[in-house]
């Protein structure tokens, strides 16, 4: 290779059209919508705050859930651990639900990062119970202190399911008799306003910040979305920054994510409607599935050999992910469709 010559661009590998992909609901890729707004999106820098297409997402999402002002950042657990350092100090708690995705699959940032700890309360379904929660402060001298409050909606680790508005409002008034603030994992929270039938700003009514993932059920590539106060927000630009959470010209990600959010709301039921169907299927191939925990998207098998399982389901093209040794986890997506549903649940049968 030459010193003016560049490496030639190899052609970008398509996704098998075969392959019915249910490990997450994070592998979705762009729509040719998308990808034409990502090649026109206006940008500009916006650590100086000055892209106007990540301005624009920003704003929107703000004003979807009824919070002053919002923070575009990279991932999920960015904005729930910007969250926890904004809202908290050093040698504090946090009071999560048992399986809160905060402390199971984000590597112990709240420590690592923040200095607290979690205290975990019990979350059958994964709602906890605003008395146990009152019961988790800590005032003692001779204890950590309570810092913050942290909620998730929908579970993921129980299944995806629901909080019910009126859980989440008594454990806001929990949250204000102890002047705690409170927040809100939310990644599938528009999954959970699917499910109640109701609006995101009257699920993110309750909560101090919400943090909102675009890159899940609503289908953008990339990214998540932090809201609440503008004085909390202030302290969040911060925090991303010390995170590395500062994207430039972000705007060609956040343009996708507008879509997202105009787009995605619409289509979850269908993902509902699907899950509940391949649940009931693994139930009648003699699987163990609660299916009182199968209310969004989600579905948990209970599987002995879960690894070896889902590695003899990929020879046939269906993916899933061995979460445990006998836990396997199905996650539907709007693009998986009735036809590749079918397909899933034969192989399933068999």
């Amino acid at each position: 290779m030459t010193a003016q010559s560049a490496p030639a661009v190899q052609p970008v590998q398509p996704v098998p059209s075969n392959r019915i992909d249910l490990r997450s609901d994070t592998v979705t890729v762009p729509t040719p919508e998308m990808r034409l707004a990502m090649a026109e999106a206006v940008v500009g820098d916006d650590v100086y705050g000055e892209d106007p297409t990540v301005n624009t997402l920003q704003q929107t999402v703000a004003e979807l859930l009824g919070k002053e002002a919002a923070l575009f950042m990279p991932s999920g657990s960015m904005t729930n651990q910007v969250a926890i350092a904004m809202h908290t100090s050093r040698g504090q708690e946090v009071i999560c639900a048992e399986g809160s995705h905060i402390y199971e699959w984000e590597l112990g940032m709240m420590a690592a990062f923040s200095g607290v700890v979690p205290r975990f309360v019990p979350a059958p379904l994964g709602i906890p119970d605003p008395q146990q929660v009152r019961r988790a402060v800590r005032r003692s001298i001779h204890q950590s202190p309570t810092g913050l409050i942290s909620l998730e909606n929908t579970h993921n680790k129980m299944g995806g399911t629901v909080i019910p508005l009126d859980v989440m409002h008594a454990i806001r008034a929990v949250a204000d008799e102890e002047g705690l603030p409170l927040h809100l994992d939310g990644a599938r929270m528009a999954n959970a306003a699917a499910a109640l039938g109701v609006s995101l700003k009257e699920v993110a009514a309750p909560f101090h910040s919400v943090s909102l993932c675009l890159s899940k059920g609503l289908g953008a590539p990339v990214g998540s979305v932090l809201a609440g106060s503008k004085a909390d927000l202030v302290r969040a630009h911060r925090y991303r920054k010390m995170l590395g959470g500062g994207m430039r010209q972000a705007g060609v990600l956040a343009a996708a994510g507008l879509l997202a959010l105009r787009d995605g709301p619409a289509r979850l039921k269908a993902d509902h409607v699907r899950a509940r169907r391949l649940a009931e299927t693994l139930v009648e191939a003699g699987y163990d599935v609660n299916l009182d925990a199968v209310q969004t998207n989600i579905v948990y098998a209970t599987i002995p050999g879960a690894q070896q399982k889902v590695s003899a389901w990929a020879e046939q093209g269906l993916l899933a992910s061995a979460l445990d040794v006998d836990s396997v986890r199905f996650v539907l997506h709007y693009q998986i469709d009735d036809e590749m549903l079918e397909r899933a649940l034969r192989v399933l049968r068999a």
